[in-house]
């Protein structure tokens, strides 16, 4: 049986178009290290580089200057691996489960050891193989989430041997406030984290994220590790330096149609018109990832008319009121904004009531693809 498909299909036909500027990321690493002085600034890009592709994103960081890349999986360091020079050292910040160690060390890979089970595997590991593996070592700071706690790391001080053989190349922690400037929480959490590596002197220091990085210098130790701030998020409400937009994200039409007053529009009738309206259905939706909380709060843009959404957001189509526009300006085919310069990747965020990491990560695999 020949199941080749016949033809090259054309761009144009598919549900969308989403464009990934990479010179924008890199100018976006630029600006980040330029802000962290004699700090170095490393590259967060688990989620597949925030559902942007690694294996692009994570070359074009390189070429920028780029050479340490945090993940949060083993499956991440082994896919993006084969997409990085020799030099690049790829950093796993939920640590290693069980006999996932000796590919770890086989691979080069460096762990974020967040428990005395994961230290005391990577050690038995290093003893294994006769050599000494590197690792960051992770302190709980106050967000109860992923590291070391108070007693854990009295436990490593009072047997110095449970770290035999792991070259400890950075003590880090992760800040849960750092969107917020004036947290205390990013004050209390600096103030642990000094008093742990203080116990550790002779080991550098990992902890600002990409909020924290506009907390200031005493944040920034010898390390920092951005994230969203380089797909062109907005950090944090203390950020003094915009971002470039990286993403751009346009939808196609696929139906036109006009209605009386007082039609029912998309699942449940969620919508009832007021007056006779113009409506355009759109080829994407939730499973392309915007959200169903944008039914009836979102919208799209076609130059610099605002279409709002209309009726519930459906799996694979939204409804806009597309009254605004002249009739007949759009068409089957034609392309509408949905994260560009008119709705950046925070306003879309706002209107469904969530945060640019979900939006980023969430953005689906069917529409067109394009990096620039």
């Amino acid at each position: 049986m020949d199941n080749s498909l016949n033809f090259e299909l054309d761009n144009d036909a598919l549900s969308g178009r989403l464009v990934i500027d990479l010179q924008a990321l890199k100018t976006n690493y630029v600006k980040l290290a330029g802000l962290v002085g004699v700090a170095e600034a490393g590259a967060v890009v688990k989620a597949d580089a925030y559902g942007l592709g690694a294996a692009r994103i994570a070359p074009a960081l390189y070429e920028a200057g780029c050479r340490k890349f945090f993940v949060a999986h083993l499956q991440e360091a082994a896919s993006l691996k084969r997409y990085l020079p020799k030099d690049a050292r790829l950093y796993i910040l939920n640590g290693l489960l069980p006999s996932g160690e000796k590919f770890a060390a086989a691979n080069g890979f460096v762990p974020v050891l967040n428990s005395l089970e994961q230290i005391a595997n990577w050690a038995a590991t290093a003893r294994a193989l006769a050599r000494e593996l590197p690792a960051v070592l992770q302190f709980d700071t106050g967000m109860s989430r992923l590291g070391l706690s108070g007693e854990e790391i009295a436990t490593l001080l009072d047997d110095p041997s449970l770290l035999d053989g792991i070259d400890m190349q950075f003590v880090m922690s992760h800040l849960a406030s750092a969107d917020e400037g004036g947290s205390q929480q990013n004050v209390d959490q600096l103030a642990v984290m000094k008093a742990s590596a203080q116990l550790f002197p002779d080991v550098s220091l990992c902890f600002a994220n990409s909020g924290g990085i506009f907390l200031g210098g005493t944040y920034h130790g010898a390390l920092v590790r951005p994230g969203i701030a380089l797909y062109g998020g907005i950090p944090t409400d203390a950020a003094t330096t915009r971002m470039q937009q990286v993403v751009r994200l346009d939808a196609r039409v696929i139906q036109t149609r006009t209605v009386p007053a007082g039609t029912l529009v998309g699942y449940s009738g969620a919508h009832l018109t007021s007056r006779e309206t113009r409506l355009a259905t759109i080829a994407a939706g939730y499973a392309d990832g915007l959200p169903r909380s944008l039914s009836d709060r979102g919208a799209a843009y076609f130059g610099e008319t605002r279409l709002p959404i209309v009726g519930r957001v459906s799996m694979d189509s939204i409804t806009l009121d597309v009254s605004a526009l002249p009739s007949g300006t759009l068409k089957l085919g034609s392309l509408v904004e949905l994260i560009g310069p008119h709705q950046t990747l925070e306003d879309i965020a706002a209107a469904a009531g969530t945060i640019s990491y979900e939006i980023l990560t969430s953005l689906g695999h069917r529409y067109h693809r394009e990096y620039v």
